[in-house]
């Protein structure tokens, strides 16, 4: 980013200011319709907690489904609730491998021509028309934090990673919601990649186009 006189724009000090973030890495998982619990583990079968989620209101389900692809299968997918208008699959970069998709980088709940995906579970199985995505990396943020922060929902920021394999991620969406909790998400492929593990913290800033501060 240039000034009329091709020098570095001047970045206002604030706007890297460090905003502390804890990490949550987020392993494949599926989401369902009401239906489709009914066709996957029997009609009226109501999905089973299995533990807490660490955003409010979602949990992780005793329930599980077989992912199959066109070259591939992965068992044991855990369920996560509560139940959605539409199901949807959120897979890594590897998984689409081992799968033989090509799920398109989606924001979650973006699904529009999304990549087809059966799932297999002990009653019957769904073959979804679309629904399969590799899920963007993401900032979940409670309104008081945003409002603290001076960001708003929809807006996107870097994040930098630090330690021996320390990076910069670009183009993190930040998700505002009274009913979250600030937190940033992960896929598995991006968390070992840079050897992120649940509860670590990393470093959001404001800055947008100009990155040479956050490096020093």
């Amino acid at each position: 980013m240039l000034n009329e006189t091709n020098s570095p724009t001047q970045v206002n000090q604030d706007e890297i200011t460090p905003i502390p973030l804890t990490v949550g890495i987020s392993a494949r998982h599926v989401h369902l319709t009401r239906e489709d619990v009914d066709t996957l583990f029997g009609a009226g079968h109501q999905l089973t907690v299995f533990k807490d989620l660490s955003q409010p209101g979602q949990f992780a389900c005793e329930e599980m489904v077989t992912v199959v692809g066109p070259k591939g299968v992965i068992e044991k997918v855990r369920v996560l609730g509560p139940e959605r208008p539409q199901s949807q699959v959120e897979l890594s970069i590897s998984d689409c491998f081992k799968l033989g998709i090509k799920a398109p980088l989606r924001d979650s709940g973006d699904l529009s021509g999304s990549s087809p995906i059966t799932l297999v579970g002990p009653v019957g199985a769904v073959t979804l028309k679309e629904g399969a995505i590799i899920a963007a990396r993401h900032i979940h943020m409670h309104t008081t934090d945003a409002e603290k922060y001076h960001l708003e929902d929809r807006d996107r920021i870097y994040v930098r990673a630090k330690g021996p394999r320390g990076i910069i991620f670009g183009d993190v969406l930040v998700r505002v919601s009274d009913n979250a909790k600030t937190e940033m998400h992960v896929d598995t492929d991006e968390g070992n990649a840079v050897g992120l593990r649940n509860g670590d913290t990393v470093y959001a800033y404001k800055i947008h186009g100009h990155i040479s501060e956050l490096v020093k």
